[in-house]
């Protein structure tokens, strides 16, 4: 792949600042848990499981920074720190998943002293890290059997080693299917209004040696229409109970662009990011973001001084417009309130799909 999107090293998280490429490779690091917080409110690191794990390791850096006290304490001080870290991008749900996993280490540990106690939460962060790239192989696995060969895929946002600990969630399965020996070519919506598709999916694309063709996200419609693109594929940052996917602002027109011209539209997330405490996709909390992202474009002004702009980081689509969720447990069709039960009872095997539905 050729690059990490973060590592653990020394005592610091180092995270590969995706606000400077393509133009440059250089990496964020973060010492303290403010600074992790900081990291993921700006979007040096983005994507939801990214963000869990980046989330995890800032737990970590909490815990190391406290002095002395006793343990009920300590925990007071590790709510501050969940709290700052949640607070950061409501939408995605593997965040609050990251945290809460450290939290109980941390109950579990607090009463063994300090060094026992940092040593479980980076054993846990260490997993949570592997844990997210053993699932993008296994998801890019099972859903490559979804790509037929000699097809032109469609992406939205940046879903691939960039948004995960590694290899990817949607991306990953393209890069699966390519593994299969299969042709494929992606159109990289460019993914406005931070273009992630245009900055990074088309980075990720190009070092990874996929032929790809970058689009604006108003040329999707059109390209379908021509017969040019035969199936989307997205990533999540939360799925509801009943199946309904919040992700990156577009993706529901991506979703009904594919109904009306009767294409497939998937979305392939990890099990962490389904969210069976939200029973629908209107009960998500979708972010805010500053109206400047719509008005400017790295730092120059587009549109007239006083203009005002709406910046809805997320949308979400409702499970009727997807064909199917994978995930590295399986390919879950609908109905998705019950089969997204089901696929948590579900085991992958080694040398088959697993298909719920």
């Amino acid at each position: 792949m050729g690059f990490k999107t973060l590592e653990w090293k020394k005592g610091r998280l180092y995270l590969l600042d995706q606000r400077k490429l393509p133009l440059k490779e250089s990496f964020v690091a973060c010492a303290t848990y403010q600074e992790v917080a900081r990291a993921v409110r700006d979007m040096a690191v983005r994507g939801a499981p990214a963000i869990g794990v980046a989330a995890a390791f800032g737990m970590l850096l909490g815990a190391r920074q406290w002095k002395s006290g006793t343990p009920a304490l300590l925990e007071k001080h590790m709510n501050q720190v969940a709290r700052a870290l949640l607070s950061t991008r409501p939408t995605a749900v593997n965040l609050v998943w990251a945290v809460e996993r450290m939290r109980a280490v941390l109950i579990r540990n607090v009463i063994r002293g300090k060094q026992a106690l940092l040593q479980a939460l980076e054993d846990e962060a260490g997993k949570i890290l592997e844990e997210d790239l053993r699932a993008n192989r296994e998801m890019g696995r099972q859903g490559q059997i979804l790509i037929p060969d000699g097809v032109s895929v469609l992406t939205h946002c940046n879903a691939g080693a960039l948004a995960t600990a590694g290899y990817g969630t949607a991306l990953g399965v393209i890069r699966a299917a390519r593994e299969a020996g299969k042709r494929v070519h992606v159109y990289v919506d460019e993914t406005r209004p931070l273009l992630q598709g245009a900055r990074l999916t088309a980075w990720e694309l190009m070092k990874a040696r996929i032929p790809f063709t970058l689009i604006t996200d108003s040329m999707a419609g059109w390209l379908m229409a021509q017969g040019k693109i035969h199936l989307a594929i997205t990533g999540a940052d939360r799925i509801a109970a009943n199946g309904d996917v919040a992700n990156k602002i577009g993706t529901y027109s991506v979703a009904l662009l594919c109904r009306a011209h009767r294409i497939p539209f998937y979305v392939a997330a990890p099990i962490s990011t389904i969210d069976f405490s939200t029973e629908r996709g209107e009960k998500v909390p979708i972010e805010q973001r500053a109206p400047t992202e719509v008005t400017t474009l790295q730092g120059r002004r587009l549109a007239p001084q006083r203009a005002k702009a709406y910046n809805p980081a997320f949308d979400v689509t409702p499970h009727r417009f997807i064909s199917a969720i994978i995930t590295e447990r399986g390919i879950v069709q609908r109905p998705f309130r019950r089969n997204l039960k089901k696929i948590l009872s579900g085991t992958a095997t080694e040398n088959g799909q697993i298909w719920i539905g």
